[in-house]
């Protein structure tokens, strides 16, 4: 059987793929350099710790199996420290993406799927963005999104390597069997941030204005689940298998929540009081950002399982009670996969 190489699969997106494809039959390849994955969370498929700056393991990968095609999550993606260390993000969502396909195209690989992000549009022009709204991003993660896009659709043009390409809004929620979830070391996600005080690991939370143009002042934000993320990259894989022209897809929820919406949520989920400490607004956080998926619903089929925010949030708090635990069953779980390294 041909496999699926999927790169950054130790990741919170990209582990809940490599889930997705063992249940739809596929066979994985997850490559990751653990630099902000946990080989906890690949629960199939054949692990190889590594870089994709190693241009000769990544030789050896593709020399040594029959790959099919690739989906590629492997990133940096902390907005603030793209500002402080662009070179980081250039070098590596950039530089070493170019070299992974690059390869693809010597190894006759002509199929990917790539992670990208809202990012790239920048300050929202309308409220809800579709995917030709105007990429204009404001921050070298977002820019280095937009520099592998527009990489992929000129070797489209002059190499036949076709694409699928996933503009994420905001991941959120956990395996529904909780077996996989959020593990961010640091944590920034708003979610995570608001379960960390409901489980008594943070103080309070701090909520950056309260005076936006929103139905309750907070910013309003798209919210999709990480499991639906997952099963769109194989409704990706699957087009591209089909031998369809190279896309671009909007992944959102189509919804917006505010922030006191999900900490609203939180509470109810918890039973706990979150303790909030109202600050000043972040620059250039726009009021509201939302994404048309009414693209991926059409021509994928793609379906959002979980549309409302309480399921959402229920089985985030699940995972984040299993991960926070003082004996953590995650971090002591011990693989039963195989576990290889390519030196």
């Amino acid at each position: 059987m041909r496999k699926i190489l999927v790169t950054g699969g130790a990741g919170y997106i990209g582990s809940h793929a490599v889930k997705e494809l063992q249940k739809c039959g596929y066979s994985s390849l997850v490559l990751d350099n653990l630099s902000c994955g946990h080989r906890e969370l690949v629960k199939c498929g054949e692990f190889i710790e590594g870089d994709l700056e190693d241009g000769a393991l990544l030789e050896s990968i593709f020399s040594r199996n029959s790959i099919d095609a690739v989906m590629h999550f492997a990133a940096h993606a902390y907005v603030d420290e793209s500002v402080r260390h662009p070179r980081k993000y250039y070098k590596n969502n950039v530089g070493n993406t170019l070299r992974l396909i690059d390869l693809m195209i010597r190894a006759g690989v002509s199929k990917i799927v790539f992670s990208s992000t809202c990012a790239t549009y920048g300050n929202a022009e309308k409220t809800v963005i579709t995917e030709d709204h105007p990429q204009n991003p404001i921050n070298p993660y977002g820019r280095s999104k937009v520099m592998v896009e527009q990489i992929l659709r000129d070797y489209d043009k002059a190499y036949g390597m076709r694409s699928v390409i996933f503009r994420y809004f905001n991941a959120a929620g956990a395996d529904p069997e909780g077996e996989i979830g959020e593990w961010h070391e640091p944590e920034t996600h708003l979610l995570p941030l608001i379960l960390d005080v409901a489980a008594g690991n943070r103080e309070c939370l701090e909520m950056y204005g309260t005076d936006y143009e929103t139905p309750d002042g907070t910013c309003v934000r798209d919210y999709v689940h990480v499991t639906d993320i997952a099963r769109a990259h194989i409704l990706g894989l699957q087009f591209l298998q089909a031998g369809n022209n190279s896309d671009v897809f909007n992944l959102g929820n189509g919804q917006g929540f505010s922030v006191r919406q999900l900490i609203e949520s939180a509470e109810r989920v918890t039973g706990r009081k979150i303790k909030v400490i109202v600050g000043r607004r972040r620059p250039g956080d726009p009021a509201r950002l939302v994404g048309s998926s009414e693209k991926a619903r059409t021509i994928l089929g793609w379906e959002t399982q979980f549309p409302a925010l309480e399921p959402i949030v229920e089985t985030a708090w699940n995972w984040h009670q299993k991960l926070s635990s003082p004996v953590s069953a995650v971090k002591s779980v011990k693989l039963d996969h195989v576990l290889s390294k390519i030196e």
